[in-house]
Formats: C-alpha cells, sequence, structure tokens
C-alpha cells in the first residue's frame, strides 16, 4: 500500500461541501490524501459530510468543516484561514455553491435575480478572491468552480441561471489569465442534471425522462460523475489546463435544453404563465 497519495501534502477548501457534488467532491480528494475543509450554512448538514468524507479518507487526509455563509466575504475569508490551519499547503479550492428558480423572464424581479446572482456568481467570486490570495502565499493551487449546461445552452424558464452561471464562467477565464503568473490554475466543471438530494423528487416526475431524451447517454448523472471531474482539474493531472469548463452532461449539450415550462406553471400557476409569454408584466 502507498504510504502518500496523489494529493497528500496539500489542503482544500469546499464550499457548498454539505451538498451532493460538494460532499462527494470532497471525498474524491481526501481518498488522495488532501485535507478537506467543508464549508455550508447548515451544521448538521456539515457534520453528516464531513462524516462520510472522513470514512473516505486515506494517507492521513484530515476532515473539518466550518459553518459559514459562502456569499459573505468576512465568512468565507474565514473559511480558507481555517483550511489553512488542518496543515499542508493550501492548493485546491472548489465553489460549489449555486441554485436558482424556474420562471419566465417577465415573472422575474430584482429580488429572485439578486438571489440566483449571489448563490451562483457572488459565492463562486469570494471563494475564488480569497483562495487566490492564500495559495499566492503558498506557491499557487488551483480552484475549480461548478457551472451547469445552463451556462451554455439558451434555457427559456432559467434566465436568472443562465446569467449567473454564464457569469461564473467569465469569471473562471478572466481569473486564469490574471492569476496563471502566481501559479494558480482556475476551471469548472460544467454539470448536467445530476442527482442530489436537494433535486431527488424532480427524478419521481416525467420531467426527468425528458432531460433523458435530451442526453445521447441516456442517463442523468449522480455526483461521482461531477466529483471525477472535479478531481482530475484540482490536481496534477490538470497542470497544464487553466480557463476551461469541461462540460459533464451525458452528451445533453449536443441537443437541445429540456423543456421546463411544465414546472414554471406548477411553481407560478397557468395564469402567470400565460401572461408572461404574451408580453404582459404580473399583475399585483
Amino acid at each position: 500500500m502507498k504510504e502518500q497519495g496523489t494529493l497528500s501534502g496539500l489542503t482544500a477548501l469546499v464550499t457548498g461541501g454539505g451538498g451532493g457534488i460538494g460532499r462527494v467532491a470532497a471525498a474524491a480528494l481526501a481518498r488522495d490524501g488532501a485535507s478537506v475543509l467543508l464549508m455550508g450554512r447548515n451544521q448538521s448538514t456539515l457534520e453528516n459530510a464531513a462524516a462520510e468524507v472522513k470514512n473516505a479518507a486515506q494517507f492521513g487526509a484530515q476532515v473539518a468543516w466550518a459553518a459559514g455563509d459562502s456569499t459573505n466575504a468576512t465568512d468565507v475569508e474565514a473559511a480558507v484561514h481555517a483550511a489553512e490551519k488542518l496543515g499542508g499547503r493550501f492548493a485546491i479550492s472548489v465553489a460549489a455553491v449555486g441554485g436558482s428558480k424556474n420562471a419566465p423572464i417577465l415573472l422575474l424581479d430584482e429580488k429572485i435575480l439578486r438571489e440566483a446572482l449571489d448563490s451562483n456568481l457572488v459565492s463562486t467570486f469570494l471563494a475564488l478572491k480569497y483562495s487566490a490570495v492564500a495559495m499566492a502565499k503558498s506557491g499557487g493551487g488551483s480552484i475549480v468552480c461548478v457551472s451547469s449546461t445552463a451556462a451554455k445552452l439558451s434555457w427559456p424558464y432559467l434566465a436568472s441561471y443562465c446569467m449567473a452561471k454564464a457569469g461564473v464562467e467569465a469569471l473562471i477565464r478572466v481569473a486564469a489569465d490574471e492569476l496563471g503568473h502566481l501559479g494558480i490554475r482556475v476551471n469548472a466543471v460544467r454539470p448536467g442534471l445530476t442527482r442530489t438530494a436537494r433535486n431527488a423528487a424532480l427524478f419521481e416526475t416525467d420531467l426527468h425522462a425528458r432531460f433523458v431524451e435530451q442526453k445521447p447517454l441516456g442517463r442523468t448523472g449522480v455526483p461521482e460523475d461531477i466529483a471525477s471531474g472535479i478531481r482530475y482539474l484540482a490536481g496534477p493531472e490538470s497542470s497544464w489546463v487553466t480557463g476551461q469548463s469541461f462540460a459533464i452532461d451525458g452528451g445533453h449539450e449536443l441537443r437541445r435544453a429540456t423543456d421546463l415550462e411544465v414546472g414554471a406553471r406548477s411553481a407560478w400557476g397557468d395564469a402567470a404563465v400565460d401572461a408572461a409569454l404574451a408580453g404582459r408584466l404580473p399583475s399585483g
């Protein structure tokens, strides 16, 4: 048995570490020897996730968690400092926070839009910013962001999510260009629909079959699919890769966005959606 893993001696931060993709990505890093700090809002969720990651950890990897808001600069900076204290060289940061509401454009308001931008783009920016400062001191590293097929496909009823994830991909390109001379790589994975506890109900509806129809490989994803891509971009195997976003989506981008009108109608009601599609603003 090897005494060291490929990532032994390195430390990672995973924001959104309690979520389905975040916790499995953290486990993939710890399995190869990286010490990992999980950040998220819910303490009990983080404790459960940390226990799972510890079970996967090998080669003496340490696992810790820190509750905090990934859209709050003070909390994110504190999480980076906590990760640095785990030992090893802080060299990996995974930004896995996201989410948005399903709505026609004319039913969006500034509150919904700002929530989407905060959750997806601001959280990524803050993780990148404070991780880059720590990596610059320690000799560089790899920042991996979680985007979405919504960043590339034209997806009716997901305008706020599409805008936010497209912003994430613009950010990673600029950051990769600016930070490369510091030995810092910045990339993203672009998942297709991936089953997690948060969206499990969708997989019991007809909408799941509609997603599968648009995937040449004939299935939706599981967190391990995405974690493998994150692990690759985090490690030395991708040492000459930066500024890229890799689709891990079963081939969905080769076809077209899944029709989400049924979901919009379920959330907002037929009258509101019909009005929006007719070019009218919601009343009242």
